[in-house]
């Protein structure tokens, strides 16, 4: 993103969004304190206008035409150690605001484990349960304790647990709030008339507490990948520090941390992976062709909840490489809808990535990702499901 942002005295998403596109915004809003947070998403809600929370910007796609509402950035940062002894463990809170791949970092160096393989991820705290994200066989999930939130639909603060969370793969409660027309609002019997809350959920992260385990050794490392780079048996644990630079290095391979480089990388210019793997039920396999890598589902709860650790795995259903079948499907490392001069391209290091090569519009993005949707669904009859929050466009 710009690194003179402070600056502009009026953004646009292209300003704002690692992918580099998207149009103006009617109004921006930055808040400092929970208070300032609270009262901006209230204000809003109250004059009737769309509300979007921006975190990192580094999972949404918005139109060139902008977005005409309400962009609020938690511009918050800074741990809070609630406790941390051999007996249980470290507990921590960060606000929205505060960045993910810091957290990430911190944690490992004070000697905490449960987080290591998220290193690299960009965006913030506040967007990190909304997503449930996860690299590298591992998801913020496994480490949570609870979110503190402001509930737009009962205009109050509410601490929701892990199990109000409903987390998944790649979801949870709170985006399933932007998506049905009835939210699960932590409540039995809870019906939500203002559903599904768009762009942004229903529930405004405050903050949110983690459960980590003391030592320096990590969560088991199960992602076949991750263990052939660290040199270590699957199953196995390996250094924190090492797993984080292991991490590292595989982002750094693919293209997928920040451009932070003084020359651009274009490779660089996305919103990270932008479909998710397919979920497909496991006898379906056979369906496939030969040689597609295929991953086990795990739980999205773990399996303790005294600090960090794995779901069981589900027999019932594999996770399939959509970067496979992007390729497969005739969508290649560098591919564009006009060729190789193409403003939107497939990264040339990672076909799960749609890149900007520079002077792209959000709907060259838009148009790339059809492509690529109906190219693999006509070729192995499944539907990929965008990663990025979509705004004001649709595939």
């Amino acid at each position: 993103m710009t690194e003179d942002l402070r600056t502009l005295a009026e953004p646009t998403f292209a300003d704002l969004t690692t992918l580099r596109v998207g149009g103006d915004m009617d109004t921006l809003v930055r808040t400092t304190t929970e208070a300032e947070l609270i009262d901006a998403v209230r204000a809003a809600d109250d004059a009737g206008e769309p509300v979007l929370i921006l975190g990192g910007g580094s999972n949404l796609l918005v139109a060139d035409e902008g977005f005409s509402g309400v962009v609020i950035q938690d511009q918050r940062s800074g741990l809070r150690v609630e406790s941390a002894d051999s007996c249980g463990g470290a507990n921590l809170t960060a606000p929205a605001g505060h960045s993910m791949d810091e957290l990430v970092a911190e944690v490992i160096d004070r000697g905490w484990v449960g987080v290591e393989s998220l290193s690299g991820i960009p965006g913030t705290v506040g967007a990190a349960p909304v997503q449930n994200i996860g690299a590298y066989g591992q998801e913020i999930s496994g480490s949570v304790a609870n979110v503190r939130v402001w509930d737009r639909g009962r205009g109050r603060v509410r601490t929701l647990s892990l199990v109000d969370l409903d987390f998944g793969y790649r979801t949870s409660m709170l985006k399933r709030s932007t998506q049905m027309p009835h939210s699960r609002a932590g409540e039995p019997g809870d019906v939500d008339p203002r559903a599904p809350w768009y762009p942004s959920p229903r529930y405004v992260v405050l903050d949110v507490s983690f459960q980590l385990r003391i030592g320096t050794l990590s969560t088991p490392i199960v992602y076949p990948e991750l263990a052939r780079r660290l040199g270590v048996e699957e199953g196995a644990r390996a250094e924190t520090s090492a797993v984080r630079d292991a991490v590292l290095e595989l982002r750094g391979s693919k293209g997928m941390l920040l451009d932070t480089g003084d020359q651009p990388d274009y490779d660089r210019w996305s919103a990270g992976s932008f479909f998710t793997n397919p979920i497909i039920p496991a006898d379906l396999v056979a369906d496939l062709p030969e040689g597609v890598p295929v991953f086990p589902v795990r739980t999205a709860t773990p399996t303790t909840t005294t600090g960090p650790a794995l779901g069981t795995i589900d027999p019932s259903v594999v996770k399939v490489s959509a970067a496979w079948l992007i390729e497969r499907a005739g969508f290649g490392k560098g591919y564009g809808v006009d060729g190789p001069d193409s403003a939107a391209r497939v990264s040339t290091r990672h076909t799960l990535a749609l890149t900007n090569r520079g002077h792209a519009t959000a709907n060259d993005i838009v148009r790339l990702a059809r492509e690529v949707r109906g190219g693999v669904d006509a070729a192995f009859g499944i539907e990929l499901v965008p990663e990025p929050v979509l705004v004001g466009v649709a595939l």
